[in-house]
Order: structure tokens, then C-alpha cells, then sequence
């Protein structure tokens, strides 16, 4: 009978049973009406080149989804735990996408979602299979995105991190209990081992021989079927895309030595290795247990942070006190706060004061004392104190929130040492393989068959190209855990590696290397003019001077007026009228910009106001610089770092600021622009750049840098589009973070190397046959643990 493949899912059955259509001079087959509605669907879209890009990888058959349950992905409740709403206005959701193999099928999701009206952006992690959405609601719903997802083949839920955790505790449990079988079958199967070998010494008759054999078969038959299974599906995937993997090689020895033992104990010709199968299976699965141990410790922060999140706050309703879930809550709503209760949504303190534990954030062990009108972070614990607060974000937008996503997103992106240590270890399995074969056909040439499978079976099992697999990833994830505990959070673990290579630091001046929070030292009145004109053009701002100003003029009870046409003037000030009056302050940029003749020299930053066409007073501002600045640069340039600092203040301010941190190299009078184009400059000379800022002045730049670090309480786009987010504010976690990036690179070398030198000496060794296959196994672990033991030093970094 007939077997053809079906056009869709390259999946093969009898001619018979399939659907048989005519395309032109071709028959086409489907193996169901989902293969082939799908076939037509991406046809009738212009996405045929799907089957291009798939090649001959074969897919499952389309699952049968009733859409019974796509009205609950509408319903107000499932809105607000699982979409939030963009600064654009725009629903966004994280959905896992079941069903995807290969890149071929991200692209077609990809693809399908960005055809779809509607759909503003769509991205998929092939990594973890999560899928990024943001769409306009009112052109289409939830409902109808995950339809359209189901009718090419694939389903969609949404991601809800504590069932991933769920999952990851369930794979805990699994290779547990896989463990406890391994080694029970094998600190049993060392008695009878022990017991033949002195029989092989001292005489035993070949009927004790046979019972204690067909024991060790008993014993090693779980061992390899149950506790193996994970390398025999390992193995299965791997050859499915074409890839000869690590678990390839442990199934294949342990296979070749349990069938060979079951031949030699059936036809009673020489020894049986029933022992060395348990072996073998153990002691990787021991390595393979410390790395899923080694993976929960990394990621051990985001649990102690996720998994103590309450689920409702205490909200003020009038006069009521409602339990509201945090999903549920808006800007502007009112929340009480008990001692011992830890904040979930960002706000600012109106009524109570008290001290907030931020070490879980932070790393800062010192608790901290807020009082109204201080803002509190997502994340701290109130220890002391009934506090009523306002939220200034949502849940899904909080500070908490954010860490815990970022957090999740950086355990699955590969740094690209990693992704070339994978494509050695495929080669390595491969050249392990043909190794094997040669040995075994040298060894049959010069002497027995049960020598050269035994010779054989050492060589396949001796090879390490786990211990290669485990050299970075093991020592990244220890990474990001240790950073996450000092309050530094990396997006990527590939920026622990970019770090590690970087050449030269870029510095803004203001909330980076100064604390961002300058002091009035004069005020100077030129001309007497209504102060409540600049108390609301100055309240109108966010900027560091426009607030130490507003603060100055705290005191003299003025009143806000409600000013028209507010512009910002990049770098230079912002303006507005009052009663088709024209006001506008800011630094002397601006001043001479409108025309105006004023000139004034100082060593600190100053700040102009002008009515019309007149200056009527001016402010000299001084911001301090960070604690531990000046020692931070020294120990940065100990390193070999090239430091530069960027302003858009005078000469005058940049030069002091400068010399007092020990800069040499600075920058002064810049804008946005020319801070991007500095940055420009720096890669045509070939330099790894690394740059820290907090403003939105800073964002051009810092997207430009080979990695962006922002400090925690700068503007929320300073954070978007950083890379590395310091939550203390902490000059001195720069050095921090370029020392704990080089000695998790440094470690990920070390790891690589050890399993280079391993392999370059046993796999020689195990070739001229002095290596037995259980020796062969338990090296094969031992350099595994060792990868792992090596990456761990990481966590004692200081």
C-alpha cells in the first residue's frame, strides 16, 4: 500500500485514507480537514512560504479546538489579570503558544498576527514559547487573536507566572523520584557487583553466576527505561531536527552495554555490564539533578519575590476599607498599608509616616523613614507603621511587576558564548560518535568483539559534551541571581558577557554621577513680578532644577494659575503663556534663543525667568555628587576603563563636577542628539560602550550604547529602553556590576576550558582501552559536577 505525506504536516499514512486534491498538474494530500483547511488559509494569505522555510520537519496534526471557551478571553475579570494597557492606549498580553517546533513555526505566528487588523506588535520567544501581543481592543478582541492563532494549528493561553511555577516544581518532583530509582538500583546493584567480581577471583559456579546476573538485569532495566527516559527523549528531539545531541551519546552507551549484557547473559559468553548501565544513567542523572538545583537557586530571588505577593490590598473607599485584588486597582486609588505588610503598587504617602524595609529591592539592609508626601516602592514592607498612600501605577505597571517580568525574560535569552559552546557540543557528539565506531573497528581487528563493544561503549560514554553544555548557562543564571540580590537587574544574561568585553564608560552628569537633586544657594530678583507665574511654570516640570526651585519657594504660600500652550524646549527649559503673556525659564540657551541680551557666569547651574522680551530674576542651583563617586571612577580606571562625562550644563558647571569626581575626559552644553552622536563616534573607533543615565534627555543615547544602565528612579523611558537597571540608584553598582560580569565570564572560561582538557585527555585514554565503562561513567559525571560546583563560587561574590 501507497504511503504519501500530507502537504501540511509532512506527516506520512496510507493513500487510501487521505484527502486527495488536484493544484494544478500536482495531487496534494491532507492527513484531516485541519491540514488541510490550514494549507488553504496560508495560501489564500500569501504565507505558502511557510512550507519553504519548514523544509521536511514534520509537525503534529492540528489540534481539535471547539472555541467553546474563546468568550472568556472577553470577560472584564480575565481582562484585568492578564491585559494591561500601554502608555500608547494600546491592550497588551503575554500568551504561551503551544504547538511551536521549530523557527519556521515563530514565523508563522509571527507572520499570521502581524497581517491581522488590529495587531499592533507580536514577537515570540522560540526559547519558552512566549508570545508578546499588543493590539487596539477596539478594533479587535482577545477572543478573535486566539482564534485566529487555532485555525493555523496552534493554541494559545495566557501566561500566568505562578502556573510556570507549578510546572517547574512538578519537573522538581519528577526528576526526584527518577533519582530515588537510580540510586536505589544502584547502591543494590554494587552488592552483586561486588559479589561477582570476587566470584570471577575465586571461583563461582556459572548457576550463582546466572542469579546474581539476571538480578543486575532486574535492577538496571528501571534504571534505564524510567530514570533514563529523559536522555532517551532528549536524544528522540534531537535526531527529529536533524541534531546529534549529549543525550544521544549517554543513550546510546547505556543501551549498547545493557543490550550486549543481555547477550552475553543469554548465551553465557563472557562478562555482563548491567552495572555499569545503572552506573552510567545515575551518575549523569546526578549532574543533571544538580542542574536543575542550580537553575531554582538563580531564579530563587524572583520566587521569594512573586511568591509573597498578596493577592488584595486594603483600599479606602470614603469612609469604607474595602479588599480590593491588586488587578483591580487604578491610579489615584487610595490604599492602607499595616505594619508588617508589603507595598504591591506604587504610590505616594498622604496620611502616616514610618520606616520601610527596601532590602528585597535594593539589597540596602537599613531601613528606610518616609513621611508624607515620599514616595514607596512596590516590593518594601512597612515595619512600623499604619500609612495611607495613593497609587501612582497600576499592578501591572508597578515597580514589583516590572522586576518580576524583566527577571523572567532574562533567564531565557542566551548570552552568544553560550549559543557557541551548543554548536561545539553538536559537532563534538557527532565526532564522539565516529570516534567510537573507528575504536571499535580497531579493536576487532586486533582482538575480540566483546572487548571492542566494551572499548567502544567507554569512549561514547566518557565524552563530556554536557559538561560544555552546562559551562555557561549554569554560571549566567548564578549571575543574574547574585546581581538581582544586590538591587542590579539585567534584562539579558547576553549583557553579563557585553559587559565583561566593554572598553569605555559614558557618564551623564545629573542623578548619575550627582544625586540629581540640586539646592537654590542664591536667588536673585531683578525686577519685582508676580511669583505665582513662575510657581506654575515651574510646577508644570519634572526636572531636577524646576523641583529644587518649586521646593525653594515652598514656604511663601503662592498659588498655581492654570497656563496655556506648556512647551518643553529640549535640554534648554520650557515655556507658556499666562494672559497672552509669554513666560518661559531655563538656562541661557534659552534665554538667547528668544533674543534676549543677558549674560551671566557661574560655576553652578543657573535657571532664568523671562516675562516677554524681559529677565526678571535668576536662580544659581548646586547638586552634589553621589557618595563613593570619586573612589567608584578611581576603581573603574583601575580596570583599564576609559571614563567620559556627558552634560547639557556650561563649561563652568561640567568642569567643577568633573575634576571634583576625577574625570578628565567631559563633554558640557550637549543635547539629546549630540550625546547619541558621541556615542556614534565611540563605535566607528571600535569601542564597546557602556552608558549610565536617569532622564529622558539620556534615552537617545542609551538605546545607541552596546549596553544601556539606568538608574532606578530616573524617567520611565530611561528604564524602557535600558538594559541594566540599578533599583538603589547606587553609582558605586557600577563597579559592582563590571566586576561581577567579568567573574561570571572569567568562570564561564574556566568552565569551557575544564571540559576541553577532560575530554582531550580521557577520550584518548578510553580509546586505547583503559577505561572501563563505569569508570567512563563516573568521570563523565564528576566533570559535570565540577562545571557546576565552579559556577557557584559566583554566589560567594563580594
Amino acid at each position: 500500500m501507497d504511503k504519501v505525506k500530507c502537504t501540511h504536516c509532512h506527516l506520512e499514512y496510507d493513500k487510501e485514507v487521505m484527502i486527495i486534491e488536484k493544484e494544478g498538474d500536482r495531487e496534494i494530500y491532507f492527513c484531516c480537514k485541519g491540514c488541510q483547511g490550514i494549507y488553504h488559509l496560508l495560501k489564500s494569505d500569501g504565507l505558502d512560504s511557510f512550507y519553504e522555510k519548514l523544509g521536511d520537519e514534520k509537525l503534529a496534526p492540528p489540534p481539535e479546538n471547539s472555541n467553546d471557551d474563546l468568550e472568556k478571553f472577553d470577560l472584564e475579570g480575565f481582562k484585568k489579570k492578564y491585559i494591561k494597557i500601554n502608555e500608547e492606549g494600546f491592550s497588551e498580553v503575554s500568551l504561551i503558544i503551544e504547538g511551536i517546533h521549530c523557527s519556521a513555526c515563530v514565523w508563522l505566528n509571527e507572520k499570521i498576527l502581524h497581517q491581522t487588523e488590529g495587531i499592533v506588535e507580536a514577537s515570540i520567544n522560540y526559547t519558552n514559547n512566549k508570545a508578546k501581543v499588543v493590539w487596539d481592543e477596539e478594533t479587535i478582541k482577545l477572543s478573535s487573536i486566539i482564534e485566529k492563532i487555532r485555525s493555523i494549528g496552534y493554541n494559545a493561553y495566557p501566561y500566568d507566572p505562578k502556573i510556570q511555577e507549578e510546572k517547574a516544581n512538578k519537573s522538581r518532583r519528577d526528576y526526584y523520584s527518577r533519582l530515588l530509582v537510580a540510586i536505589f538500583a544502584t547502591m543494590n546493584i554494587m552488592w552483586i557487583a561486588i559479589a561477582l567480581y570476587t566470584g570471577y577471583f575465586t571461583g563461582m559456579t556459572r548457576e550463582t553466576k546466572n542469579v546474581l546476573n539476571f538480578a543486575e538485569f532486574i535492577l538496571a532495566t528501571p534504571t534505564l527505561f524510567y530514570t533514563g527516559w529523559v536522555y532517551f527523549k532528549g536524544a528522540y528531539y534531537g535526531l527529529k531536527n536533524r541534531f546529534i545531541n549529549m543525550d544521544f551519546l549517554v543513550v546510546t552507551g547505556a543501551s549498547l552495554a545493557y543490550l550486549y549484557s543481555i547477550y552475553s547473559m543469554i548465551f553465557e559468553v563472557g562478562e555482563v555490564y548491567f552495572d555499569s548501565v545503572t552506573m552510567i544513567i545515575t551518575f549523569v542523572f546526578v549532574g543533571k539533578y544538580l542542574e536543575v538545583l542550580s537553575k531554582k537557586r538563580a531564579v530563587d530571588t524572583l520566587d521569594s519575590i512573586s511568591s509573597t505577593i498578596p493577592t488584595e490590598v486594603t483600599q479606602i473607599v470614603g469612609k469604607e476599607k474595602i479588599l480590593t485584588p491588586i488587578e483591580e486597582i487604578k491610579e489615584g486609588d487610595i490604599i492602607e498599608v499595616r505594619a508588617g505588610e508589603k507595598i504591591v503598587i506604587d504610590g505616594i504617602i498622604i496620611e502616616g509616616e514610618g520606616s520601610f524595609d527596601e532590602s528585597s529591592l535594593t539589597g540596602e539592609a537599613t531601613p528606610i523613614y518616609k513621611r508624607v508626601g515620599d514616595e514607596i516602592i512596590s516590593g518594601s514592607i512597612s515595619l512600623d507603621s499604619v500609612i495611607r498612600y495613593r497609587a501612582t501605577k497600576e499592578f501591572l505597571n508597578s515597580t514589583l511587576s516590572t522586576i518580576i517580568t524583566i527577571l523572567e525574560e532574562s533567564i531565557t535569552k542566551k548570552p552568544k558564548i553560550e549559543k557557541l559552546a551548543n554548536r561545539i557540543s553538536g559537532y563534538f557528539s557527532l565526532a564522539i560518535l565516529i570516534l567510537a565506531l573507528i575504536t571499535f573497528i580497531v579493536w576487532l581487528s586486533i582482538g575480540t568483539f566483546e572487548n571492542a563493544i566494551v572499548v567502544a561503549i567507554s569512549v561514547i560514554v566518557i565524552a563530556c559534551p554536557c559538561a560544555l553544555g552546562l559551562a555557561t548557562p549554569v554560571a549566567t543564571l548564578v549571575g543574574l541571581g547574585v546581581g538581582a540580590k544586590r538591587g542590579i537587574l539585567f534584562k539579558e544574561a547576553s549583557f553579563l558577557e557585553t559587559i565583561a568585553k566593554s572598553n569605555i564608560i559614558v557618564l551623564d552628569k545629573t542623578g548619575t554621577i550627582t544625586e540629581g537633586k540640586p539646592k537654590v544657594i542664591n536667588q536673585k530678583i531683578l525686577k519685582e513680578f508676580d511669583k505665582n507665574l513662575l510657581y506654575s511654570l515651574i510646577k508644570s516640570s519634572n526636572h531636577p532644577i524646576s523641583k529644587a526651585i518649586q521646593e525653594f519657594l515652598s514656604n511663601e504660600n503662592l498659588k498655581e494659575y492654570h497656563l496655556e500652550n506648556i512647551k518643553n524646549r529640549e535640554a534648554k527649559g520650557i515655556e507658556a503663556f499666562y494672559q497672552k503673556r509669554k513666560i518661559f525659564g531655563g538656562n541661557l540657551k534659552l534665554i538667547r534663543e528668544e533674543g534676549i541680551d543677558f549674560n551671566i557666569e557661574s560655576e553652578n547651574s543657573i535657571f532664568i525667568f523671562a516675562i516677554d522680551d524681559e529677565v526678571v530674576a535668576y536662580f544659581e542651583l548646586k547638586d552634589r555628587l553621589k557618595e563613593n563617586t570619586k573612589k567608584t571612577i578611581l576603581e573603574l580606571k583601575k580596570l583599564n576603563y576609559q571614563i567620559v562625562m556627558l552634560t547639557g550644563d556650561n563649561q563652568k558647571v561640567a568642569s567643577k563636577i568633573a575634576k571634583e569626581s576625577g574625570i578628565e575626559e567631559f563633554y558640557h552644553s550637549l543635547y539629546p542628539k549630540d550625546k547619541a552622536d558621541f556615542i556614534d563616534e565611540l563605535h566607528k573607533r571600535e569601542k564597546i560602550v557602556i552608558m549610565a543615565g536617569d532622564g529622558i534627555n539620556d534615552s537617545i543615547a542609551l538605546s545607541k550604547s552596546d549596553v544601556a544602565i539606568a538608574m532606578g528612579s530616573g524617567a520611565d523611558i530611561a528604564i524602557e529602553v535600558s538594559d541594566v537597571i540599578f533599583l538603589d540608584d547606587k553609582i558605586e553598582n557600577l563597579l559592582t556590576t563590571i566586576r561581577l560580569s567579568k567573574r561570571v565570564f572569567k568562570i564561564v572560561k574556566e568552565n569551557i576550558g575544564l571540559s576541553i582538557i577532560y575530554n582531550g585527555i580521557t577520550i584518548p585514554l578510553a580509546m586505547m582501552g583503559y577505561v572501563i565503562p563505569l569508570i567512563a561513567a563516573l568521570s563523565m559525571s564528576i566533570s559535570s559536577i565540577i562545571v557546576v560546583t565552579n559556577s557557584m563560587r559566583i554566589r560567594g561574590f563580594n
